[in-house]
């Protein structure tokens, strides 16, 4: 493996598609760019968090929840950055409503694909008297549904297929540079596949899977408790979900790994686009910006 590899599979370089533009991150540092109304593509750095976070970060089930949040966070300032470029209006937004948004979206998303099928599936084991294993399985089903349901619907609105096609530029990218492609151009890379072992939308397929099999394992309990165990028991969940694509990423070229991965990989189909010519250059300005990043001398 060359140096570039090694240093790839290392620092583990992820990103994410906001408003016609790609956040790239490395372990370290993160960068954005996004292509404005004028045809310019607009540059900015963000800092990844440090500090304490790097022990933790050492410890599995514990790690992916900080990755989670720090992406989280990383996402939501890159959406803001490009939503002030497309719009040409610079907002300030305080930590505080940073932080309370992010908390009403995960709420949010906690009833709509966590509470709503674990209350659906309860009435219908209290309806039809089906046994624990058969519930779990159904309550872990229309999780999927909803997941599979509400990618595909946002989907079709015409700004989040740009938003898709922007994903699956990221995703190329990065494949080219894992690669080892010499050329790193935006024609080299088009050649590579839009689909990445690492995806966030891996991330939620394997979430939905773990929890039938979490949520199986604490038997039947009364609607309440059945609630409150499904919120409570999410870290864990989490934590496990990024362990499964941390491992299976790190093996991705071996062909068992394949097989685990199709699943993931299948998945992507609907949250990534082939991306314009245009779209990879703004993906490649991002990760030349990440890389110059990492190549400085930390403050």
């Amino acid at each position: 493996m060359s140096e570039r590899a090694d240093n790839a599979a290392a620092s583990l370089y992820g990103g994410q598609a906001v408003l016609e533009g790609v956040m790239m991150r490395g372990r370290h540092q993160c960068a954005v760019a996004v292509r404005s109304p004028h045809n310019e593509i607009i540059l900015e750095r963000l800092q990844v968090p440090s500090g304490r976070r790097e022990r933790l970060l050492r410890f599995p089930l514990i790690r992916g929840l900080i990755v989670l949040w720090d992406s989280l966070s990383l996402g939501y300032r890159a959406l803001s950055f490009s939503a002030d470029v497309q719009t040409g209006q610079q907002q300030v937004i305080d930590r505080k409503t940073m932080a309370g948004t992010m908390v009403l979206s995960l709420g949010f998303a906690l009833l709509v694909f966590f509470a709503l099928p674990a209350g659906a599936a309860y009435g219908i084991e209290r309806l039809l008297d089906t046994p624990h294993w058969a519930t779990a399985l159904l309550e872990g089903l229309l999780r999927l549904g909803l997941l599979i349901g509400y990618i595909a619907a946002i989907g079709t609105v015409p700004e989040i297929r740009r938003v898709y096609a922007y994903h699956g530029a990221e995703h190329k990218t990065i494949n080219a540079f894992e690669a080892d492609d010499s050329q790193m151009t935006p024609e080299s890379i088009a050649r590579f596949p839009r689909q990445h072992a690492r995806c966030g939308t891996a991330f939620l397929l394997t979430v939905v899977v773990f929890s039938i099999l979490i949520f199986a394992l604490i038997g039947p309990m009364p609607i309440g408790l059945r609630l409150i165990s499904r919120i409570l028991l999410i870290p864990v969940v989490a934590g496990l979900a990024y362990e499964y694509i941390r491992w299976t990423g790190k093996h991705q070229h071996s062909w068992w790994a394949q097989v685990l991965l199709l699943p993931n990989l299948g998945l992507q189909a609907l949250t990534t686009r082939e991306p314009e010519t245009p779209m990879i250059e703004v993906a490649l300005t991002a990760f030349q910006a990440l890389r110059e990043a990492e190549r400085q001398p930390s403050p």
